[in-house]
């Protein structure tokens, strides 16, 4: 396997999503969107909506002003968003000239609230960065981000997502309806995905003027306070609702014992007890509410829980024994408790001028912040739809002895697809030829920045190499997720379908979470995460839960051993090992 050069010249690609790195816009990171594609990209997913995400992300830094005429005009599909190896990066060059052109901002900024804490070479200053056009319009963004008090037109997304989704044509449709329906998913995820990061970044403005403010008061540390117990995050549901799930399992004999005999044919055993009748309506309620959520879910190949409940009875499952204190509900009370004194705290240290505009940022970072999360559940929403017509073509392909797997039928290209509904033998030895690389691919890391050239595939690590081995007292220094301490045991969990023994008292160590890890967060009295940054899931969930959080805490899955006791303070970032586990 070869380099990927920034010449595209001297470019070859690797997996078939594979494109050449800018030489404009030479740095990329997997930060925030390592979430979102945690996994290698299958081609048929990139080729239905990759071009329609690249498209909708500049148009979203058009309307704000940071896109200006002959900024991305080297004619390349890909600058913003691409893929090496397989992997999703994006596009840190560019991004960062957000707090270049900004008023008020920083690159530091927009570096920690989307990339957290890497060996990213520092900004250098080059011609152009600067655009006194830019920040105008940037300037005017902003004034009409502060006069902003709800955001009407995410309801009229999420009725065009939901029309979509009803407008599935069925299990019984022709192959030509369902092809149609399949198609149609890119126009949709194009103005979708638009209105998702034109959130995204409104937020990401808002949030760097506020924590200036906070700066300015003395008090840099009260952005972590300042952003949590928001309340109405659409990312927490999910985890709210099992919650409350998990308490019924636990408080009804019948249903608990059916829990305690594995998750593996649960909902069969449940639906041979009468007694458990009231729970299942309950999760039947649950899964038509968040059963397009799952893991790697931007994905049309992977399976959300609709397809396998498993996944989220095991969530379910490892929240039962869980501390009310834990309850959602009251960590919400709590936070927005220590939100509201926080507020009065800085408040007070600011001047007449500064605490007018600290009330209207704080406003606008509460209204940014509900609108990204609920933004990115009406793509994945429409997304279902796409998933639920390639199923049933990937089980017609199976019937013609095509692949026997749904995400393998994934691996062609769109026309391939296509001729594979006529007659997929001819591709099959390319499939499998796909599917080994695949899984050669996913068995690696990719290198978290890329700068300019990707470094040749056969250097980068192992998902099961070693690491240094670490003693007492030695402590990982992260990005603050959501204040609170702990003391607890580790469980290194890098799959979050298989939890292990995750349970109370624990503190859950994971690599990069996304939306299916999130609800374990629930079982734990804290986490402690790979990647991340100010703006990642597993910060923007842990806030509204109430859990210590720490992200961009490097290496932690594979240095910090299962079973040992660590200190986790979410309000500093820092973890601490306080006791290793006994030699076997």
């Amino acid at each position: 396997m070869g380099s990927m050069m920034g010449d595209a010249t001297n470019w070859e690609p690797i997996w078939a999503t594979d494109n050449p790195p800018s030489e404009q816009w030479p740095l990329y990171t997997r930060g925030n969107v390592g979430e979102v594609f945690p996994e290698v990209v299958l081609p048929l997913s990139w080729e239905l909506y990759g071009r329609a995400a690249e498209r909708g992300w500049r148009q979203a830094f058009e309307r704000m002003g940071l896109l200006m005429p002959g900024d991305l005009d080297d004619g390349s599909e890909f600058v913003i968003l691409s893929v090496f190896g397989g992997y999703c990066y994006l596009n840190a060059s560019y991004i960062r000239l957000l707090g270049v052109r900004a008023p008020g901002g920083s690159v530091a900024s927009i570096d920690q609230q989307f990339f957290g804490e890497s060996d990213a070479p520092a900004y250098a200053p080059r011609p152009g960065d600067t655009n006194r056009r830019s920040s105008l319009r940037l300037a005017r963004t902003v004034l009409r981000l502060l006069r902003t008090k709800d955001l009407p037109v995410l309801l009229e997304d999420q009725r065009e997502a939901a029309a979509y989704l009803a407008a599935y044509p069925g299990d019984d449709a022709d192959n030509s309806a369902l092809l149609s329906y399949l198609r149609s998913i890119e126009p949709l995820f194009e103005r979708l995905f638009f209105r998702h990061i034109d959130n995204t970044f409104s937020s990401a403005l808002v949030v760097g003027a506020l924590l200036d403010l906070c700066t300015k008061a003395g008090r840099a540390d009260a952005l972590v306070s300042l952003l949590g117990g928001i309340g109405d995050i659409d990312s927490a549901a999910p985890s709210a609702a099992m919650w409350r799930l998990a308490r019924q399992a636990q408080s009804d004999a019948a249903v608990a014992s059916a829990f305690d005999a594995g998750v593996d044919g649960l909902l069969g055993r449940l639906a041979e007890l009468p007694a458990a009748t009231a729970w299942l309506e309950q999760y039947a309620a649950f899964n038509e509410r968040f059963g397009s959520r799952g893991p790697n879910e931007w994905d049309i190949g992977s399976d959300p829980w609709d397809f396998r409940p498993e996944l989220a009875l095991a969530a379910i499952d490892r929240m039962r024994r869980a501390d009310e204190h834990h309850d959602p509900s009251e960590q919400v009370r709590r936070l927005g408790a220590e939100r509201a004194a926080t507020v009065v705290e800085v408040r007070s240290a600011l001047n007449r001028v500064d605490r007018f505009q600290f009330d209207k940022f704080l406003r606008a970072t509460t209204v940014y912040s509900q609108g990204r999360e609920r933004s990115k559940t009406t793509v994945i929403l429409a997304l279902h739809g796409a998933r639920k017509a390639h199923r049933e073509l990937a089980k017609r392909i199976a019937a013609l002895g095509g692949p026997s797997e749904r995400w393998h039928s994934c691996l062609y290209q769109l026309d391939e697809f296509e001729q594979a509904l006529q007659n997929p033998t001819p591709l099959n030895d390319e499939v499998e030829r796909r599917a080994a690389l695949h899984a050669t691919l996913a068995a690696l890391v990719p290198p978290f920045i890329v700068d300019g050239t990707v470094p040749d595939v056969s250097t980068w690590d192992s998902r099961g190499g070693s690491a240094q081995v670490v003693a007492v007292g030695d402590t990982f220094q992260g990005i603050a997720g959501c204040p609170g301490v702990a003391r607890g045991r580790a469980r290194v969990v890098l799959d979050a379908g298989e939890p292990g023994d995750l349970g109370p008292g624990d503190v859950l160590i994971a690599p990069i979470t996304d939306p299916s890890w999130t609800p374990l967060f629930l079982a734990a009295d804290a986490v402690v995460v790979d990647v991340g940054a100010t703006m990642s899931h597993a910060v923007i969930v842990s806030r509204e839960l109430g859990i210590p959080c720490v992200v961009s805490a490097v290496g932690a899955t594979r240095r910090i051993p299962d079973g040992a006791i660590v200190d986790v303070d979410g309000s500093t970032g820092v973890v601490t090992i306080v006791e290793l586990p006994a030699a076997p």
